[in-house]
């Protein structure tokens, strides 16, 4: 059937009237995806001071600030470099430069911008960087653990409303009404929204059910190995429905790379779980 005698619905239709660009100063493109990174940070870091006077744990101002700029490079470095190991690594093996210089330098030299941050790697550098952080200032690891991971799915929901507004990351192909119709996929067919699927279960679900845990004794000190684990099963899932990198495809038994990488989440989620019930509950120097 010819693609312009189909009749699609505004739902359908949504990614095509999207524009990654939000202004332009000069000839340099403000984009929504990097304003999305700006949304994420102040969404964590004001939900962790609230949560911080909710609970009474006493993280004034000036610690956050300092915890929050490690972070932050942690996750900025881990997500790029993520991408680059997990991803793509052989083609930057041959191009190192384009890991950290927004220039492709591949048939002639031209601005890219960063393309490519992945989550997986996000975490271990803010991971990294979050327990440096701890440790330095002799904080209590668990309380500063909890508050993070309790936080962090709403931040979440900004980078997937991002890959969204930038038509990237989109689902399989698919017949229901749910589809929509990308302008950056070549064969216009209908896919799945998937990145409102991360939007939504990895973002405000998971954030709701962490919430709501933090008041319960039973999971005290628990957040970081829920958070962990119920990522993991979300993203397990919806990589069903999210088209795998052209360059990838499906690896051993029919999963996708995000999925190996689900399956390292709720191993070392559990793992956490039973170390910390052997452990006493600080990590000090």
């Amino acid at each position: 059937m010819n693609a312009n005698a189909i009749q699609y619905s505004w739902w359908n239709l949504i990614p095509q009237n999207l524009d990654p660009t939000f202004f332009h100063i000069g000839s340099f493109p403000v984009r929504w995806y990097g304003l999305m990174y700006l949304a994420a940070f102040f969404t964590v870091y004001h939900l962790m001071l609230r949560i911080s006077k909710r609970d009474k744990l006493g993280v004034t101002k000036e610690q956050l600030d300092t915890y929050a700029s490690w972070v932050i490079g942690g996750i900025l470095v881990g997500a790029r470099l993520g991408y680059v190991v997990f991803y793509n690594l052989s083609y930057y093996l041959k191009n190192p430069l384009e890991i950290f210089l927004p220039f492709s330098f591949n048939q002639g030299f031209h601005f890219t911008g960063i393309a490519g941050m992945s989550y997986h790697g996000g975490l271990i550098g803010a991971f990294r960087a979050a327990t440096y952080c701890i440790k330095k200032e002799k904080w209590d690891y668990w309380k500063w653990s909890d508050l993070t991971f309790v936080a962090v799915p709403l931040g979440y929901t900004w980078g997937r409303l991002g890959n969204f507004i930038n038509g990237e990351l989109y689902g399989r192909v698919t017949t229901s009404p749910i589809g929509m119709l990308f302008p950056t996929d070549a064969t216009q067919m209908l896919r799945h929204p998937s990145q409102i699927y991360e939007m939504l279960f990895e973002g405000v679900i998971l954030f709701a059910i962490l919430y709501w845990l933090t008041k319960k004794p039973l999971f005290k000190t628990h957040i970081m190995s829920l958070y962990l684990m119920g990522y993991g099963f979300f993203r397990f899932i919806i990589e069903y429905f999210r088209e795998p990198d052209a360059h990838i495809g499906l690896s051993n038994l029919g999963f996708t790379r995000g999925q190996w990488l689900c399956f390292a989440m709720i191993a070392a989620g559990i793992a956490i779980w039973i170390w910390q019930e052997k452990k006493p509950k600080t990590i000090k120097e």
